[in-house]
């Protein structure tokens, strides 16, 4: 896939990110999606926070999960790819300022695609890094209106 019909695709997956209810916690998000890679920025605020006052490891895997999955589906220009396995590795703590997920296709496949990813912190350092596989599904990217960009 390349040229036009690319970035429509890439912009169709960053506007099914942007309108997924579950990022409506994450202050000033912004994802960027290229092919085979993609970009993901977060504030870290306190709402994200555990007990002890960093952020929780859960939005590790969340952010390291959304960069993985989207390096991966940038090359799957019909249909939405699903999460089959994935791991993360959590290095430092984080508490605050902005942080910036990246994804990196590392072997597309018929089936099966894999990706990597890294979580760097406010001062440039990895602070966690992911592994995944992913699996193409049944469902249509163009039934989904946030891709084809049907809703206001």
């Amino acid at each position: 896939m390349a040229g036009a019909d690319a970035d429509a695709h890439h912009r169709g997956l960053e506007r099914l990110y942007l309108g997924a209810p579950t990022n409506r916690i994450y202050a000033n998000l912004v994802i960027e999606v290229d092919d085979a890679r993609a970009t993901i920025a977060i504030d870290v605020v306190g709402d994200l926070h555990h007990a002890a006052g960093a952020m929780h490891g859960s939005h590790y895997f969340k952010l390291l999960d959304d960069a993985a999955f989207f390096a991966a589906n940038s090359v799957v220009p019909d249909v939405f790819v699903l999460t089959a396995q994935f791991s993360i590795q959590l290095l430092r703590p984080v508490v605050s300022g902005r942080i910036r997920a990246e994804g990196t296709l590392t072997r597309p496949g018929r089936s099966l695609l894999f990706a990597e990813s890294r979580l760097l912190g406010p001062d440039g350092r990895v602070i966690g890094t992911g592994q995944g596989t992913f699996a193409r599904s049944e469902l249509l990217l163009a039934a989904l209106p946030d891709y084809a960009g049907d809703r206001p």
